[in-house]
C-alpha cells in the first residue's frame, strides 16, 4: 500500500485554486497518477486530520516542449480537487504568498 505522501504529491498553488479554496472549501493537489478517489481522498485525511466530502480528478497530458532543434515531453499528471465537509477547518499549506 503506498504512503499518504505518495499519494498526494503537492499542492497546487495557482489563482485558481486559491479562489476555489477561499469560496468553496476546496482543496487543489497534483496527485499520483494512478491514484483512485477512495486513496486520494484517505490520503488527504490521514495527512491534515480533516473530513473529505467528495474527490474530483482531472488527468493532463503532457504537452511537447521544444528548445531549438531538440524536443521532449513534459510529463502526464494527474489534478484533484478535494472538497471538505462543511464545518471543517481548512488547512493553510499557501502562507507566505
Amino acid at each position: 500500500m503506498k504512503s499518504p505522501y505518495q499519494i498526494i504529491r503537492r499542492p497546487v498553488i495557482t489563482e485558481k485554486g486559491l479562489g476555489v479554496k477561499e469560496t468553496q472549501s476546496t482543496l487543489v493537489f497534483q496527485v499520483a497518477p494512478k491514484a483512485t478517489k477512495t486513496e486520494i481522498k484517505e490520503a488527504v485525511q490521514a495527512i491534515f486530520k480533516v473530513k473529505v466530502d467528495s474527490v474530483r480528478t482531472a488527468n493532463f497530458p503532457g504537452k511537447e516542449r521544444r528548445r531549438g532543434r531538440f524536443a521532449g515531453y513534459r510529463p502526464d499528471w494527474k489534478k484533484a480537487y478535494v472538497r471538505l465537509k462543511s464545518g471543517e477547518k481548512m488547512p493553510e499549506y499557501a502562507q507566505n504568498l
